[in-house]
């Protein structure tokens, strides 16, 4: 390195870059991938237009490590990544930029929705966007290029002899991707998304492979942060009555108006099964090959109502609001203690069973994009409090469109709440590979007979259960839903088994 004559750096989103000139050698740009700051710096008049930027001169002390070579001006295809979940397509849903547009690193690209969520590409390159290769409402795959962008890319990456090592200034978010010398895993979206809500990843725990950081990592700790609270639904009321008007005796009745027949000029409109509808018609149809059991009851709520008039108080001063699911998932847990076997999973030739450690409960849930089913993971370790934050969240981000693919997968159970919209009994249908799941109806005042045998008004619930009868025979399924039906009616009795 002693014909080093001139010794220039940049410092870019990517790293530090430095261009050399050796001997008679023309210059070259080189790619630095890590480097560390031991002095002063001081800002020169940029003498090279390829850059644009304003220059460090750098002195003292230095060390030695290995650099790559690159060329300016390379058109680089933007591939769509593995975005996890065995997903290899997804829906192009709308593009945030076009051809001519420049772009810089963790610049939103496109969104798109998969059979689990909607997800939005940003750009790994500082360049100029020269093809877009699908149009809105195309399937893209996974591997193949998005977009064509002319940027400084790195050709090929080959040994090159050491060279000094240039000092330089980090900044705050550089010391967010490192802890104690471990590099923290996360892609630039989340980054991004960290930064912009002034959060240090090394304070995130990571649930991706690992220990990478997702996105909805980045959500729950803000969540967990800020507490999500959900918008108050508007009261529709309905029309005011038209009012009757009375004919006088003795009127003829008015002739009828005939109206004339149009002619009808509507067409048939075919379009392609995507997005959560596609996940469905996969699900469903795996489904069909489940022999279903099953089961219905009925649940007095008269005590339970009572208790959530009273804690809903509570709870709505700690910004939580406070519904009945959180009491059904937590007496499912319970049961799911006792009965185990409604917590287990078949494998595909019939020949192992799982039970599963955690009791991650999916609720179902309809949105605009469909039905969804977000899960609140171990049940039973949460309180009933903590249940109803999770859930907040949840319908939070699923009526935004917002939920993760971690909030939409890993159910080994699950209830779906049908009496938000209307019906007390349904038959539900076993989402795979789970082996049970229930439909809970609304709720109605109905008549019955206490002890003494007199007529009382009492809140009355519908539930529908549906098992593999597989593994599960009729009378574990009756006897769990007497143990979940037992802690609803006495609430108080949930307190004998909670942890």
């Amino acid at each position: 390195m002693a014909a080093v004559r001139a010794f220039r750096t940049v410092v870019g989103a990517e790293g530090l870059r430095l261009r050399l000139g050796v001997g008679r050698t023309p210059l070259r740009q080189v790619c630095v991938h890590r480097y560390r700051c031991r002095s002063s710096t001081h800002f020169l008049k940029p003498e090279y237009p390829t850059f644009n930027k304003p220059s460090l001169q750098l002195s003292t002390q230095s060390r030695f490590f290995r650099t790559c070579t690159a060329v300016n001006g390379q058109i680089v295809q933007f591939k769509l990544s593995d975005i996890g979940e065995g997903i290899m397509e997804v829906h192009v849903k709308e593009w945030y930029v076009k051809v001519g547009d420049t772009v810089s690193q963790f610049d939103s690209i496109c969104e798109v929705q998969s059979d689990k969520a909607s997800v939005t590409i940003t750009s790994r390159y500082d360049g100029v966007v020269r093809k877009i290769y699908y149009n809105v409402d195309d399937t893209a795959y996974v591997g193949k290029p998005l977009i064509d962008i002319e940027t400084e890319a790195v050709r090929d990456v080959v040994p090159e002899q050491d060279v000094v090592e240039a000092p330089a200034v980090l900044n705050e978010e550089h010391t967010h991707q490192e802890i104690k010398g471990q590099k923290i895993l996360a892609t630039p979206a989340v980054r991004r998304l960290a930064m912009e809500n002034n959060i240090k990843l090394s304070e995130v725990v990571g649930t991706g492979k690992d220990e990478r950081i997702l996105k909805e990592d980045i959500l729950n700790y803000l969540a967990k942060q800020t507490g999500a609270i959900l918008p108050p639904s508007p009261e529709i009321s309905p029309p005011p009555p038209e009012p009757v008007q009375s004919k006088p005796k003795g009127m003829p009745p008015a002739p009828k108006t005939i109206t004339p027949t149009l002619a009808f000029t509507g067409k048939d409109q075919t379009e392609p099964v995507k997005g959560i509808q596609k996940s469905m018609v996969k699900t469903m149809t795996a489904a069909l090959k489940i022999p279903h059991f099953g089961y219905c009851d009925e649940v007095d709520l008269t005590r339970l109502v009572k208790l959530r008039k009273e804690l809903k108080v509570v709870t709505e001063d700690r910004g939580i609001k406070l519904s009945f699911m959180p009491f059904f998932l937590k007496a499912a847990s319970l049961g799911l203690l006792q009965y185990p076997i409604l917590n287990a999973s078949l494998d595909e030739n019939c020949q192992f069973v799982t039970y599963k450690a955690s009791h991650n409960i999916g609720i179902a849930m309809d949105t605009q994009q469909g039905l969804i089913v977000p899960v609140v993971k171990n049940v039973q370790v949460l309180s009933v409090f903590e249940i109803a934050a999770e859930l907040n969240r949840l319908q939070t981000l699923g009526s935004a469109n917002q939920l993760g693919t971690n909030d939409l997968t890993g159910g080994t159970f699950t209830l779906s709440n049908i009496g938000t919209i209307g019906g007390t009994y349904a038959k539900p249908v076993i989402l795979p590979p789970e082996v049970a799941i229930g439909a809970i109806g609304k709720i109605q005042v109905l008549p019955r007979f206490n002890d003494r045998g007199e007529v009382i008004k009492a809140q009355i619930m519908n539930v529908s259960w549906s098992a593999d009868h597989r593994i599960i025979d009729g009378a574990t399924m009756a006897r769990f839903s007497n143990l979940w039906k037992s802690y609803l009616e006495n609430p108080a009795s949930m307190l004998l088994d909670l942890k």
